[in-house]
Order: C-alpha cells, then structure tokens, then sequence
C-alpha cells in the first residue's frame, strides 16, 4: 500500500474546490443516497458536510449486560464518510455500543436508526462491516485463510455459489490486507496480527458503507497497524464511514474525525479528538481484558 499517514495533523483526503458546496463543505460529493451526508444532528461539524440521512443515529440508548447497568442513555451519530472514535476507559460501555448498532445487544431503552431506517425495518446487514474484538479468525473451526474471508460476502447472496466477480470481491480484500499470499493457508497457524488482518478482510469482501471495528490496534504489532491505517483511508476516500472503538488513536489519529468519550455508560465527550489520547490517558483504564461489558445476551442482528 503506498499511503503513508503523518505523524501529527490530520491529512485526510479533501475535494476540489469544484467539489465543495460552501465554505463549510468539507466531504465528498457523492450521488448515492446511502453515502451522501447528513443534517447536522451533533456537535460542531469536525467531519464531512451533512446532506442526508446519518449512517447511524443511537439516541438515548439504555443496555444492560449481565444483571448490570452498562449503557445509561448514550447519544451516537456517524455521518456518512466519517471516521469517528469511540474511547473511554474499561467497563465505560464502548464494545456495548457497537455491539448495540449490529444488534447483538438488545437495548432496553431509546432509539437506533441505521441508513435512516429503523432498526426493527433494517435488512440490509450487508452494508455494515465488522470486525470483532480479539478473536480467532475461524473461532476455533479448520479453515483456510480464503474460506474465512469468503463468509463476508453470505449476506449478499446468501447460500447460492460464489460467482467469479465473490472470488474477485474474496482477492482484492486479501490484496488490501497483505495476505493473499497465505490464502490457501490454515488460519490456526497465523500470528495474532495476521488473524486481525482476516478479519478486516472479512468485514472489507462485502464493500460496506460503514465498517466497524472494536479495538483493531489490540495486539498486534506495528507494521499490521500502520496495514489498518491505510485500510481506512482507502475506506474513506471511497465514501465508508467508520467507527472504532479504541484504546489510543496511534497511527489512526490523522483520519479521526471525530471522538466520542464514554466514562461509565455516558458521553462525556463529543467532538474534536482529545490531545495526547493514550492508553493510560483516560480516568480508570487499566487497560484488562476482555473488557467487563464483553459477555451479552445476542439478538437478532449482523451476527445473528
């Protein structure tokens, strides 16, 4: 990959004059409706211009895990094209989040709208991509690194034969992570790193409009990291929102448009990327694993 991300500042990609709308348009011109930009719902505009739907509304969003409180009415929008940063310390209800807007945890109270639609009317689970939080590639099932990556493109056709343009979608995701070279080799003799690396392929085979991804940066060395940054600024220049949820933004913090910071199941912050967010930079973190909001009841959903 040739892009290479700078050490401070943000370099993300930005339109033409010709491209923008005003002096405040900073996104993309886009002409699909499921990628164009929405009102603006949030705080100041740090991010893409907003002329549509978001690509993820949560409006006081009430979850408990385990007999215990988790969420405790969390506001959470991502716009179309934009890179936003879930952060906040252990237990503070980041992974409970994402795992509410794919529907693996079923909210108690409050509202999720995805693509401007309700949650209860979303069928179009192949436009989200998700990349779980330190798990082995195959959960512990043989399989090849090709095989793994191919079950990314299910939700598009379900259970009738790949075709070529799946096997074409199944290389260039492998192309992109660095891995096609170990395609026909078994994921239980890949390095952790390497196991993220398919996973992100996983969740890259279907062309989502939003990726999702629960702490990609955990474990795994640099040159996989630095794979991740420029994964997402392909991502972004295409049109894909994205949300991650991190520990410390690392090579990641020039992409970021915006941060949302939870302590104890609240938004605490919601705007701009907090300076020098570190791993130990936030009230509480102790950074151990799995993280106490991990085990959930599932529901309906992308996992279902």
């Amino acid at each position: 990959m040739s892009a290479v991300i700078s050490p401070t500042g943000s370099d993300r990609p930005r339109p033409s004059s010709s491209e923008a709308t005003g002096p405040g348009d900073t996104g993309p011109d886009h002409t699909d409706p499921g990628r164009t930009s929405p009102a603006d719902t949030g705080p100041a505009d740090t991010g893409p211009a907003d002329t549509g739907p978001p690509v993820v509304a949560l409006r006081g969003a009430v979850a408990t895990v385990g007999g215990r409180p988790v969420l405790r009415g969390v506001d959470l929008t991502v716009r179309p094209g934009e890179v936003v940063a879930l952060l906040g310390a252990n237990g503070s209800g980041k992974s409970t989040t994402v795992k509410s807007v794919i529907g693996s945890v079923p909210l108690e109270h409050g509202d999720l709208e995805l693509f401007g639609r309700p949650r209860r009317r979303f069928r179009d689970w192949h436009r989200i991509g998700y990349v779980p939080q330190r798990t082995t590639a195959a959960g512990g099932v043989p399989a090849t690194v090709r095989e793994v990556v191919s079950t990314g493109r299910l939700p598009q056709h379900r259970l009738l034969p790949f075709r070529r343009k799946d096997r074409a979608a199944v290389d260039r995701a492998l192309t992109a992570v660095g891995m096609l070279d170990r395609a026909g080799d078994g994921v239980a003799h890949l390095s952790g790193g390497q196991h993220q690396r398919v996973l992100i392929a996983r969740a890259l085979v279907g062309v989502p409009d939003l990726l999702i991804m629960d702490e990609p940066m955990a474990g795994v060395d640099v040159d996989s990291q630095q794979v991740l940054a420029d994964i997402l600024r392909s991502e972004v220049e295409r049109g894909c929102a994205v949300l991650l949820v991190l520990h410390e933004l690392g090579p990641l913090e020039p992409l970021i448009d915006r941060a949302v910071v939870l302590r104890d199941g609240c938004v605490a912050h919601d705007g701009p990327p907090p300076r020098n967010v570190g791993q130990h930079a936030l009230p509480g973190h102790d950074h151990v694993h799995p993280h106490a909001d991990d085990h959930h009841r599932t529901t309906q959903g992308l996992l279902a």
